[in-house]
């Protein structure tokens, strides 16, 4: 990865499964140039793989926290990851 370059695993808590939370991520991660992938985590979380540009990476995950109308966001904990990341961002299972 080049020096402006950073990937992170986000793990977002709080009411985020059932209201499109993946799909809202996805268009963001569009959005914003990023890639990686969003998915459901059977505690109820929702975890993501982001990377790209660093300002683009802060960025997607300030956005996290809002997540889509519907959603309720109690906390978005991040590590950076060294993970092989997509040439695109993908909802996975």
């Amino acid at each position: 990865m080049q020096s402006n370059q950073r990937a992170v695993r986000a793990r977002v808590s709080g009411m985020v499964q059932g209201v499109s939370y993946r799909v809202w991520a996805r268009s963001e991660a569009v959005r914003l140039g990023v890639t990686g992938w969003v998915r459901n985590e059977p505690d109820g979380s929702v975890m993501a793989l982001v990377a790209g540009a660093d300002a683009a990476v802060a960025a997607m995950v300030e956005r996290l926290w809002q997540g889509p109308r519907g959603a309720l966001v109690s906390q978005v904990e991040v590590e950076d990851a060294d993970d092989d990341v997509p040439a695109d961002f993908r909802i996975v299972m």
